[in-house]
């Protein structure tokens, strides 16, 4: 039986990378499926300023880089960087990190400095939410308030501080309600540029089905110029992300340099064989860049060991985008 909500928990981040080599899949509606064969990387500059970027795959194990002056698809690139030494290490070593996966991960990271961007793992296969959803509720919440010409009321400011901040559960259902359940996650998304994210049904937020992908675009009305959200608006969620709890600041800021980041995760046990889904996103501070990164996994066999596996990946990613180090 699926979980209405998420439950909230209170976890200290282990250290160390997964040492368990694959297993099974959980799929996202309690089915289960084969192990996904090795996923496809791309390594693409982003070039787009009116819409959210689409980030590509592509075949080729080593990375694709185009240059940034230039906006060709990754199938039209005519020129392809050789990777340095340590680009190839730091690839190999992104490799192993998703690897080691028991289920299924994918990755999505952008440096907004450079306009890079890379995608990795999970072709094809949609990932549960959990609580991530619950910047996505937000932002849907405040560009319909801007629509409206108005801003949050207290009520609902209150509810959007305990829903980012704690990850509380009744808020985000509280706020579910307000933007008008999964048809206003779906509409505000459509405007966003979310492709592959589809809100749950029933009341089940956390079991909206997404992608890295999606998540870093979302990211991107979260943190750049380029949104449909309001400079305000986006400050607001920012400060919110600044702040939350101790406990949950695990995750994607890992990749993080000098400690600096705002961060959104979420955890979700599923009732059919008991594998957590584990994810994070956020922006990251990483040797003067600034990183949107986004991690989403499902088939963890223990809580822990999907916050160490998010964790390894969103460092190996941000190590082997080109410029980022």
């Amino acid at each position: 039986m699926a979980i209405r909500s998420v439950s909230r928990a209170r976890v200290l981040v282990p250290v160390g990378l997964l040492v368990a080599a694959g297993a099974v899949a959980a799929a996202l509606q309690g089915q289960s499926g084969g192990v996904e064969g090795r996923p496809q990387m791309s390594v693409v500059a982003d070039t787009t300023s009116s819409a959210p970027p689409v980030v590509t795959t592509v075949v080729p194990v080593t990375p694709t880089v185009t240059p940034t002056a230039t906006a060709p698809t990754a199938a039209a690139a005519t020129t392809t960087a050789a990777p340095d030494t340590s680009t190839g290490a730091a690839v190999a070593a992104l490799h192993s990190a998703v690897d080691r996966a028991e289920g299924a991960v994918s990755v999505a990271v952008t440096d907004l400095e450079t306009g890079q961007s890379l995608s990795y793992g999970g072709p094809g296969h949609g990932f549960a939410t959990a609580s991530i959803v619950k910047l996505d509720i937000l932002a849907a919440l405040l560009l319909r308030t801007q629509d409206l010409g108005s801003t949050p009321t207290a009520a609902q400011r209150d509810l959007a501080t305990t829903m980012i901040e704690n990850s509380d559960n009744d808020s985000a259902t509280g706020l579910w309600d307000e933007i008008g359940a999964d048809p206003g996650l779906d509409a505000a998304n459509a405007r966003f540029g979310l492709t592959a994210t589809e809100a749950g049904q029933d009341g089940y937020w956390g079991l909206t089905s997404t992608t890295a992908d999606d998540q870093l675009r979302l990211l991107r009305q979260v943190f750049t110029d380029d949104s449909l959200l309001s400079p305000a608006s986006r400050a607001y969620i920012q400060e919110l992300l600044d702040q939350v709890e101790d406990d949950q600041r695990w995750g994607v800021g890992a990749a993080a340099s000098n400690g600096g980041f705002e961060v959104k995760n979420g955890w979700l046990p599923r009732d059919s064989d008991g594998l957590w889904v584990i994810n994070s996103i956020g922006r990251v501070e990483r040797d003067g860049h600034e990183l949107l990164i986004a991690v989403v996994s499902d088939g963890n066999p223990t809580d822990s060991d999907g916050m160490d596996l998010v964790e390894s990946v969103a460092r190996a990613a941000a190590e082997a985008l080109p410029g980022s180090r």
